[in-house]
């Protein structure tokens, strides 16, 4: 009897990430079907396939399917570039020469600003179409360059329509405390009081504007007694929390995160045996941006051997933004993981699917193939998944499949 809707891909090889199978949880000869809502009704060995009679059957004629990737920390929507900043950095520019000519966090702000909603939603569109092609499926995408109310709102308002109208589930963070605006300047408790407001935290919550909140604790930043009374605001709106911590310095922002059970603490190249305990124990994900540490010329990488041995689950992410990691390109993070922090190619992998997932609260909906998920794939042209993080500049991508189709 036909099923209405059904699809399967078969002859596959799968590495399917589902935490109750060893390492990449990998199967050969493998299949998966999915029901018209587009959940997987079934992963596994290809001989086990339930009798489907009149369902769409594609043949992945042996390639391999892993979960769709998952960028867990962006700043996707923003005004303007920073290529001028670039060139004068490296003609030798000191970063105060730089924001004297008007360049550093305050240029992107002020271009934020002056961007319409529509214009907003075409540049980032055009930076979301490049990491779909690399077979993202679900992404975070941050506020952060408003430090504004209203541009904050705009920035969140174009990150859900990318998601209404775009094949791609998209989780939204308030990152208001991202930076001090220069309108407050000298006055740093002002503006926390500002974006901890709670009229301001339940409108984020009541209309769906954020999943997350997220503070930047680091010295040109936020102090960890601010962060703490931005999660607290967090915690009163029913918002779960995120932090950038011991990017530069170690203010023991990520332990601080751990306490309010935080989804993630990122960054972390500053990150004690403490933090890393700390993350281990709540189960907050240390996402580890190695776009960044590469443009900005970072020279100390996150602890992962101390990581490791807390046992805290690892996430790599872009973080895509206009200052220090302009990248837009998935794949190419995951080799910069395995080459400049030295994760293993599982660890990689692992932490552009299942990690990120638990980093976005999406666990019990992404990052792993298994019965009851989305059926969000990436099918590659591959000969073994170890081959997307070694290569460089080069997308083996087959078919993206996002919820089913």
């Amino acid at each position: 009897m036909a099923v209405p809707g059904v699809r399967i891909w078969r002859n596959a090889r799968l590495a399917s990430m589902d935490a109750e199978r060893p390492s990449l949880g990998l199967i050969d000869k493998g299949a998966i079907m999915a029901d018209a809502t587009g959940r997987i009704l079934f992963a596994g060995l290809e001989a086990d396939l339930p009798a489907s009679a009149g369902a769409e059957v594609t043949d992945c004629e042996g390639r391999w399917i892993t979960p769709g990737l998952i960028d867990c920390h962006t700043h996707l929507v923003f005004g303007g570039d920073r290529a001028h900043e670039f060139e004068m950095r490296l003609g030798g520019a000191s970063y105060e020469e730089i924001a004297r000519a008007g360049g550093g966090i305050l240029s992107t702000v002020k271009a934020t600003r002056a961007a319409s909603a529509d214009d907003l939603f075409a540049s980032a569109d055009r930076r979301l179409a490049m990491l779909m092609s690399e077979g993202v499926t679900s992404i975070e995408i941050k506020s952060g360059y408003g430090l504004r109310i209203d541009t904050e709102l705009r920035q969140l308002a174009v990150a859900r329509r990318l998601g209404q109208e775009r094949p791609v589930t998209v989780r939204t963070t308030f990152l208001g405390a991202h930076a001090l605006p220069p309108e407050f300047a000298g006055n740093a408790d002002g503006y926390i009081d500002l974006v901890t407001g709670p009229d301001l935290m339940r409108r984020l919550a009541d209309e769906k504007l954020a999943d997350a909140v997220d503070v930047f604790c680091e010295g040109i930043g936020f102090s960890a007694e601010q962060s703490r009374l931005v999660f607290e605001a967090a915690k009163a709106a029913g918002l779960p929390v995120k932090i950038h911590a011991e990017q530069l310095s170690n203010l023991h922002g990520a332990a601080l995160a751990a306490s309010f059970g935080a989804l993630s603490a990122d960054h972390l190249e500053h990150l004690d045996e403490a933090g890393a305990q700390a993350l281990a124990k709540a189960g907050t994900v240390a996402v580890l941006l190695p776009g960044a540490f590469y443009f900005i010329r970072e020279t100390r990488v996150p602890p992962v051997d101390l990581l490791r041995a807390a046992g805290a689950a690892m996430a790599v992410a872009t973080d895509c933004n206009p200052g220090s990691s302009p990248l837009t390109s998935l794949l190419l993070a995951l080799n910069m993981a395995c080459t400049l922090f030295r994760l293993t190619p599982e660890e990689a992998l692992l932490g552009v699917t299942r990690h990120a997932a638990k980093a976005l609260g999406l666990q019990a909906e992404a990052g792993m193939l298994r019965a009851g998920l989305w059926c969000d794939l990436a099918i590659w042209e591959i000969e073994r998944p170890a081959e997307l993080c070694y290569r460089m500049g080069f997308n083996p991508l087959w078919r993206r499949v996002w919820r089913g189709s």
